[in-house]
């Protein structure tokens, strides 16, 4: 006997050496060989004691989920590793008990550390020459997970997963201390939320989701058995795999198992063993690129979105922590898009011009009051597939670099942001309009017209416009809109001549900084060193629409009009909830908590004032202003209120030699901004027989989406605002006694 104790001695001297000196050092407190360590181990349990005890949770990765407005259409995901946290009261018991079985058989009889395993462990690893079996529990492994989730460097990340006996015993130590302080349930819920299960699923309610299509708390034995197999060695038991028999046979362990520790019958492990591993891999989405082929046209909208999160401060300092705050913070976005007005606007913008046609035309809706971006329809294909691509229509990049048709991900309609506008043409008048009421002008301000005007400001010798020695000297589109004009006959007609007279008169300053209050920004560098006081005192021609914008601007703007003077920033949200199921808030410049997703508004224009330019922007649809006259001579979007059916307000727009084509439209719900152009070559003409096209994508786009509404009315003008004269209410003022059918 003594032979064999000095013999087994021997053999365990060199693991007491490792294990107990330089590995093991836990054994001084819960292993009875430690005595045999002498003043080594009391020099080791010093060292263990002084090892932190505290674990310092940070909350795990988790995706962020984004819906349309109704909060079931699901847009897309974001997130670097996929996960839902899901409580354990929502997990089923087959997945509990298959872990447990799995992983840690002993894990309800241990205090964070299983002893017999980690002598087991010693022996194996010792009698091979190698790693061969661990000896983490469950809670050790959840620690070792924790710390890799909250290593801020490299250097930590490879602290916390290195194959090192000091890494082994950190684990150790705060395992021990996380057992006192937590129960096994909250241990294994944590655990099982971390877990890594290969296939992008992190955690046990992407599992359920990426390989079965369904939530924790309906996996069936089998099921959960398959899962759990995973978390050993994740790619060699993939049952996604083309060969599922590894993944077979290490289910099957894991039902037999489950059967040993009582949780299965003999007979019931058996059954759920001689099953097939049947799959229904769901593949979540990642970002606005991979969202569904059937919500294709939302992907500029998800991309306006995307931009507007990495804009606010609420979500961090700078664009790295909000991104990392998207993919990481778990949240549940409810946008602003509305699924059946943005399919309404996808089809009437392809009705006239298709995903192949070099020009893109787009509509976009904001609503009055909130700025929510309901919908945001181009004729594009989300996409960055670009091989097949037609020719770019500038000579200078045609075959090198292809044209934007039929696929870009480029955001035209506006929502990206820092994307190039496009030249707006007479939508700009508004602007003055606006400008010109706000500061005291009347309705009734006349001006003579005429075909050709002298300006005070400079073009300069030579250049296009000019005359009268280097004078700008803009022209109407016709003849026979030379004479006396007002602000109804001005607009309706869209003439030039009226509009720089006004401009004159309150200031082109004054126009630009009322753009500006609107949320017109400035896209290349010539417009932003034009609109830089003093240069925008002489910014002449800005009252015509030389400014490049986006259609999303110009519907922002003019929602304001239509909301009463009230400007919202374009908003893509309607609520933004936190894990917790709390409202995402932030402290705004004024020093409030306000939710993230409210509306930013402030009162850019006086109400009449909105009411009076509403009035004159009737006069461009055919509908007719309430309180004056629109003239005799056609205005330039005269069919409109036909299409529509309803009471609309707009504006009309092209530029030089009809280079891009818009119509801005709104009604007291809804304010809609469409154009054509060609985003790859601003010099390629639409041409004017596609003039009617922005105009009937406004029409029809409000018509549907308004389909069912009760009919709503434009708010009159008072008339302090109206200048001196008798104004009797037009008989539009009522609902329109037919409409024209679109073909």
């Amino acid at each position: 006997m003594i032979k064999r104790t000095l013999a087994a001695t021997g053999r365990m001297t060199p693991i007491l050496r490792a294990g107990l000196i330089s590995g093991v050092i836990v054994a001084a407190v819960t292993y009875p060989l430690a005595a045999v360590g002498g003043l080594g181990v009391k020099s080791g349990f010093d060292w263990y004691q002084a090892l932190p005890a505290e674990l310092t949770v940070q909350p795990p990765a988790q995706t962020t989920y984004v819906y349309a407005n109704d909060g079931k259409t699901l847009l897309t995901t974001f997130y670097e590793e996929h996960r839902k946290y899901t409580p354990i009261s929502e997990m089923s018991e087959n997945i509990q008990h298959a872990i447990v079985a799995s992983e840690d058989a002993r894990f309800y009889e241990h205090n964070g550390v299983d002893v017999k395993g980690i002598a087991r462990a010693f022996v194996a690893n010792h009698n091979s020459g190698q790693v061969t079996q661990g000896a983490s529990t469950l809670t050790m492994q959840y620690v070792r997970a924790t710390l890799r989730d909250g290593a801020q460097t490299p250097a930590e990340v490879q602290q916390a997963t290195e194959q090192t006996s000091g890494r082994k015993i950190r684990e150790i130590r705060l395992a021990i201390a996380l057992e006192k302080k937590m129960s096994k349930q909250e241990i294994l819920e944590r655990y099982l939320n971390v877990a890594y299960f290969g296939h992008r699923a992190y955690g046990v309610f992407a599992a359920s989701q990426i390989f079965f299509s369904k939530t924790p708390k309906t996996l069936t034995p089998t099921e959960a058995a398959t899962l759990a197999g995973l978390v050993q060695a994740p790619s060699l038991y993939d049952p996604a795999a083309s060969n599922q028999r590894a993944a077979t046979e290490r289910r099957n362990y894991v039902l037999q198992r489950m059967s040993d520790l009582g949780y299965l019958s003999a007979d019931e492990a058996k059954q759920a063993a001689s099953q097939p591993i049947k799959l229904k891999i769901t593949n979540p989405p990642n970002d606005c690129i991979s969202i569904a082929p059937k919500l294709n046209s939302m992907g500029y909208f998800c991309d306006f979105f995307k931009s507007w999160w990495m804009s606010q401060p609420a979500f961090g300092n700078n664009p790295a922590e909000r991104e990392a705050k998207l993919r990481r913070g778990g949240y549940r976005v409810v946008t602003s898009i509305d699924p059946k007005v943005q399919a309404a606007a996808q089809k009437n913008v392809l009705a006239n011009v298709s995903k192949s046609n070099p020009y893109a035309h787009g509509v976009v809706l904001v609503q009055p009051r909130t700025g929510m971006v309901k919908a945001m329809g181009l004729n594009r294909t989300y996409s960055l597939d670009q091989k097949n691509n037609g020719t770019n229509t500038d000579w200078n990049k045609a075959g090198k670099i292809p044209g934007t048709y039929p696929n870009t991900v480029n955001p035209l309609n506006g929502g990206g942001f820092n994307g190039a506008g496009y030249q707006a043409g007479s939508t700009f008048k508004m602007f003055t309009l606006l400008a010109a009421l706000q500061a005291g002008f009347k309705m009734n301000q006349s001006y003579y017209s005429p075909q050709r005007l002298v300006s005070k400001y400079w073009a300069g010798w030579g250049e296009r416009g000019s005359c009268a020695g280097g004078r700008w000297c803009p022209t109407n589109a016709s003849g026979s809109m030379t004479g006396t004009q007002n602000m109804w006959t001005g607009f309706g007609k869209s003439v030039n001549t009226y509009f720089v007279q006004l401009e004159q008169a309150v200031g082109s300053d004054a126009v630009v900084r009322m753009a500006e209050s609107l949320g017109l920004s400035w896209h290349n560098d010539i417009d932003d060193m034009m609109a830089t006081y003093p240069r925008s005192k002489t910014w002449g021609a800005f009252t015509l629409g030389v400014a490049d914008t986006t259609p999303l601007e110009m519907a922002t703007a003019y929602a304001a009009v239509a909301g009463d003077g009230l400007y919202c920033e374009a908003l893509p949200v309607q609520s933004i909830t936190n894990p917790d199921g709390t409202a995402t808030t932030w402290t705004n410049e004024q020093g409030q908590t306000v939710e993230v997703a409210a509306p930013r508004c402030k009162q850019v224009v006086r109400p009449e004032v909105a009411h009076a330019a509403t009035d004159a922007a009737r006069c461009v649809t055919g509908y007719g202003a309430s309180k004056g006259g629109c003239g005799s001579w056609n205005t330039t979007g005269g069919s409109v209120y036909n299409m529509i059916g309803r009471p609309i307000a707009g504006k009309t727009g092209t530029t030089d030699d009809t280079r891009a084509a818009w119509f801005v439209g709104f009604t007291p719900e809804y304010a809609a901004a469409s154009f054509m152009a060609d985003p790859d070559n601003p010099f390629h003409a639409v041409g004017d027989w596609n003039y009617n096209i922005p105009l009937q994508a406004v029409a029809w786009t409000l018509r549907d989406a308004l389909k069912g509404q009760p009919i709503r009315y434009f708010t009159p003008p008072p008339t302090s605002i109206l200048g001196k004269g008798t104004y009797v209410a037009a008989p539009q003022d009522s609902a329109p006694k037919k409409k024209n059918r679109r073909r």
